[in-house]
């Protein structure tokens, strides 16, 4: 597999830059329409809809397990929950989270170490809260990689997520 040696540009990031970053995943995850949505997309299929031009989101699911399969440009920066979720400030004006049990992510086999992440974010006029264990990867050199995830939270939500990637020079 090419890629495996540049699995070393782990990107480590602030609490606050995490924050900002968790919301702005979760505008781009629910403004998709159900048609092209990147997290209900089993495949990899809808991966590219709507990215930024400044790093590339990667979907979480619904649960369950997913392998998809997908493009991303070699110039930059990767963003993706391993498990997550979001509430409106009505249902709480308190950031809820998951109790995890557990929350692993590997690129190539090696593993990606995780960040906790809760920020406030705005959709429209709605104030929100993101909550989530997070990966980041700094932008990878063209080639094939996999990235797996696995993540279980008490409550009995489940992810096993695996994405066959292939960075492209832009």
């Amino acid at each position: 597999m090419s890629g495996a040696e540049s699995v070393d540009s782990i990107r480590k990031l602030s609490d606050e830059e995490g924050g900002e970053l968790a919301g702005r995943w979760w505008k781009w995850a629910l403004s998709a329409p159900d048609d092209r949505s990147p997290v209900e997309d089993t495949t990899g299929e809808h991966a590219a809809w709507n990215q930024p031009d400044d790093l590339w989101f990667l979907a979480g699911t619904y649960g369950g397990k997913v392998v998809r399969r997908c493009a991303i440009p070699s110039d930059r920066p990767v963003f993706f929950p391993v498990l997550n979720m979001q509430h409106t400030r009505s249902y709480s004006r308190v950031p809820q989270s998951m109790t995890v049990a557990e929350a692993t992510a590997s690129l190539n086999s090696i593993p990606l170490p995780l960040q906790e992440f809760s920020a406030p974010f705005r959709t429209g006029l709605t104030q929100r809260y993101a909550w989530g264990i997070w990966g980041s990867i700094a932008s990878l050199t063209p080639g094939q990689y996999v990235l797996e995830i696995k993540a279980r939270a008490t409550n009995g939500f489940w992810v096993d997520t695996t994405y066959h990637l292939e960075s492209t020079a832009s």
